[in-house]
């Protein structure tokens, strides 16, 4: 504004009333600071244009599972519709961690527009070199507690933990174990709080040995189900917090020579493709991967387009999905997948 004032033969001030619409600057001096904004494709900030995302970044903790593939399908449909490209990367860990410096130097250099974070967080620094530079952030799934100055959408995990646990106990079942996923992961805790929230309200006691942590993977899973065998009074039933430790459950079961559901009912959580064709199909809490990531991508492009949010903080329903890997203490089950 100081060069053009100059060339202009104005004030600073003058040049802002005239960007600023203000009418009380002469119409011969208005039209030569005009011109002279037009010449310099200077835009008036107090009109600006909408801006279009033409690429994202998508940030995962880890890529090599279904989970990150339903994720994926709902940033990509939506990026696809609106023309924007996305951009991938992990950032290789098993619990919540932030990207390396590196690649904010890579996001920073490729100019892109905004980032979504799935089940990962950023440094301070991080941050605050996101907001100089004017890119937007939303969390999907947040790792830790969601930052109220940041935009998230995750699942009722607690709730989804809360019908789980009540459907086994619904089925006679009391000796029910728990597999978590990492304690520093706040989606683990809610779920494993849920499930202590369903046995307390049932008058259960959760006896020692019966909680199990893991990382959300299958060997996890096969490893704590073994754990839970051995016990001196094994559980009738497993509450698995992800499907892929269900699996894990399933395998180590089998080796076992125990049968699902005759033996020891298992429920998972997440409703990956996979739960459906699983032997028998797995009884689980379906969390909407790819519509929370939809909608995350859609707060995303709100945000660079430089509007405002009506929430930052959004939670989708985890509905049960009762299937054939639960049933009635040493009863088969038959029943046919519902919601």
């Amino acid at each position: 504004m100081a060069e053009i004032a100059a060339e202009a033969g104005v004030s600073v001030p003058t040049v802002s009333k005239v960007l600023n619409g203000r009418h009380d600057v002469a119409p011969a001096t208005r039209e030569r600071v005009e011109e002279l904004l037009r010449a310099r494709s200077y835009l008036p900030r107090r009109n600006p244009p909408a801006r279009t995302a033409r690429l994202i970044d998508v940030v995962f903790v880890d890529l090599g599972s279904a989970w990150a593939m339903q994720i994926l399908a709902g940033v990509e449909e939506v990026a696809h519709r609106a023309g924007t490209g996305v951009v991938v990367s992990a950032v290789h860990g098993r619990t919540r961690t932030a990207p390396d410096r590196r690649w904010l130097e890579s996001l920073a250099a490729r100019r892109s527009d905004g980032v979504l974070l799935v089940l990962s967080e950023l440094a301070a620094d991080q941050r605050a070199r996101l907001a100089q530079l004017g890119i937007p952030v939303v969390v999907v799934d947040p790792a830790g507690q969601p930052d109220p100055s940041v935009p998230s959408v995750g699942a009722t995990n607690w709730t989804g933990a809360l019908t789980a646990t009540e459907h086994l106990i619904g089925l006679g079942h009391r000796r029910i174990a728990v597999i978590g996923g990492p304690g520093d992961v706040l989606c683990s805790r809610a779920r494993v709080d849920g499930y202590r929230a369903a046995m307390a309200a049932a008058g259960l006691q959760v006896p020692a040995g019966y909680e199990r942590t893991g990382d959300f993977t299958s060997p996890t899973g096969h490893r704590e189900t073994l754990a839970l065998l051995d016990l001196p009074t094994p559980p009738t039933a497993i509450f698995a917090c992800a499907d892929e430790m269900a699996r894990g459950a399933y395998e180590a079961l089998y080796e076992r020579g125990l049968r699902v559901p005759d033996d020891l009912s298992v429920v998972g959580f997440d409703d990956l493709e996979q739960a459906r064709w699983s032997i028998p199909p797995l009884t689980t809490v379906r969390q909407p991967l790819t519509e929370m990531a939809g909608l995350a991508t859609r707060m995303l492009l709100t945000l660079i387009a430089g509007d405002s949010l009506d929430s930052t903080r959004l939670e989708l329903a985890t509905p049960l999905v009762v299937r054939a890997s639960t049933a009635p203490v040493g009863n088969i089950s038959m029943s046919e997948e519902r919601p």
